[in-house]
């Protein structure tokens, strides 16, 4: 059987990155880790090709090659889905469908031939076999997880590395908080659910094989969900790895605020290479983080922990929301003050959303708040609720906090703010010729054409007198401003 896995576009938003990508002639952020772990499960007889609009079109001679059509997406990418979904159909093609989208949306594809839902480990071999018996079912589900210690190594064969920024790998499933706009724990449970050291070390194996030498994210939704295991097995066996090997491979994933509490696993994942956390941060006010369960957050001096994290080596990339039934019109600035005094450079606000499967999402049902689903775009201006506070102030107040923090000068601020802070690691990637690249173009589409210009010329000497070891995380930062604002531009605020 030829096989398509395609996988949807991701439109203009803050993660796509796009407009950053264009200074190092990258055509997306990140590959389709889903797809190329279940290509790792199908038959080897079969023939794969992939197909990440993202990156390339998906072509007339794509459509007439192929028997079948394996497409995944996530929520945001549900356009693009659509879109092509119609084309497979009309080359006459099985469509097959699975992942966060269908999950929770796929009682509105009736165009799709087969829905493989939950974990692929469990439900695609039952859908295999009966497949190839000649009589397969519309939907696979599983109420159970997946033993990830069964996860083959993904299919890196398949892409174009090229045209990609980062890989991505994934060591964990799962995560042992409750927040309840968080459709995580629906889709993957609350037992942190772990791959052995060996088979990350495969993955990154097969990885440095075909030649990769820069990030790898850790796409794992709390990396340190089981914090023995990675100080006992995984980190040492990170460290170990890079022994020996002269490479920019550097590592970043998704964490906690209570990682801050453990100077030890800190120090650990900087040796090992880790450079940049994600953490959902969501808001400074206590009663709206009682509010949503966001217990790991409550009776913290936050700003203090993100601190912490910066010193210890770790650039902290924050996620805050507003729109909770316990915020009053004082937050906006309260959300303003505190992104500006951490140094979070990176700060994705968005309204809050209740996506399918969340305790929000049945809550808000129960009381007849609900209009629609989620966008899955986390900075879009969109909701799905209607909120405590008047729309109207919420959204202009909103507003105006993107207005502020992505501005030039209080997003240049903060870059200075964060550096101050910051102690870079000793893993640091060496100099490419695509940084020396990007380099130049930041000084002629931000430091000529931009209305940044001044703000980025002065943040370049400045950190040359001040701190010239960080003098690529400020370009790099800088070229983030310029995409954030291009962003915001298109969507009007």
């Amino acid at each position: 059987m030829n096989v398509l896995l395609i996988y949807p576009e991701f439109p203009d938003t803050f993660w796509s990155f796009k407009h950053a990508l264009e200074f190092i002639h990258k055509r997306a952020a990140l590959p389709p880790l889903g797809l190329i772990t279940v290509a790792a499960l199908l038959p080897p007889d079969w023939t794969l090709r992939l197909v990440d609009v993202n990156v390339r079109r998906l072509t007339p001679a794509d459509l007439m090659w192929a028997d079948c059509a394996f497409l995944s997406a996530m929520v945001v990418q549900r356009d693009s889905a659509r879109d092509l979904i119609g084309r497979c159909r009309a080359a006459g093609l099985r469509v097959v469908a699975g992942g966060p989208l269908f999950q929770s949306e796929h009682g509105q594809f009736p165009e799709v031939d087969h829905f493989v839902l939950n974990e692929a480990e469990l439900t695609l071999p039952p859908f295999l076999a009966d497949l190839a018996a000649g009589h397969p079912r519309r939907l696979y589900a599983s109420g159970t997880f997946a033993d990830l210690h069964t996860t083959p190594c993904p299919r890196w064969d398949l892409l174009p590395f090229r045209r990609y920024a980062s890989m991505c790998i994934q060591f964990s499933r799962g995560c042992p908080f409750n927040c309840d706009f968080c459709n995580v724990t629906a889709l993957l449970g609350h037992r942190v659910r772990i791959k052995s050291a060996a088979q990350i070390i495969a993955e990154l194996d097969a990885l440095y094989a075909r030649g990769w030498r820069d990030e790898v994210f850790f796409v794992d939704d709390n990396f340190i969900g089981n914090k023995r295991f990675l100080k006992t097995e995984l980190l040492p066996a990170l460290i170990a790895w890079r022994e020996g090997k002269s490479n920019g491979v550097v590592f970043y994933t998704e964490a906690s605020i209570n990682l801050a509490d453990d100077p030890d696993l800190m120090a650990h994942m900087v040796r090992a290479g880790f450079h940049k956390v994600f953490v959902g941060i969501e808001t400074p006010d206590n009663d709206c983080l009682v509010e949503c369960s966001k217990s790991q957050n409550k009776n913290r001096d936050l700003v203090a922990d993100i601190k912490r994290m910066q010193r210890a080596g770790l650039q902290v990339q924050g996620g805050f929301i507003v729109g909770f039934d316990h915020d009053q019109p004082s937050i906006f600035q309260r959300q303003i003050d505190f992104i500006q005094k951490s140094g979070i450079v990176t700060a994705m606000v968005g309204l809050l959303q209740a996506p399918a499967g969340t305790r929000l999402h049945a809550r808000l049902l129960t009381e007849g708040r609900l209009r629609g689903d989620s966008s899955g775009d986390n900075v879009d201006g969109s909701t799905n609720i209607i909120p405590a506070m008047n729309i109207d102030t919420l959204r202009e107040g909103y507003q105006r906090i993107l207005r502020h923090i992505y501005a030039p000068r209080p997003y240049y601020q903060r870059i200075r703010t964060f550096l101050r802070e910051y102690q870079a690691p000793a893993i640091r990637p060496p100099l490419q010729w695509r940084s020396v690249m990007a380099l130049a173009r930041s000084w002629f589409r931000i430091g000529v054409l931009g209305r940044e210009r001044w703000h980025y010329w002065w943040l370049l000497l400045w950190t040359q007198c001040r701190h010239p070891r960080l003098l690529p995380e400020a370009i790099t930062l800088a070229i983030y401003g310029y995409h954030f604002r291009k962003v915001c531009e298109r969507c009007g605020r």
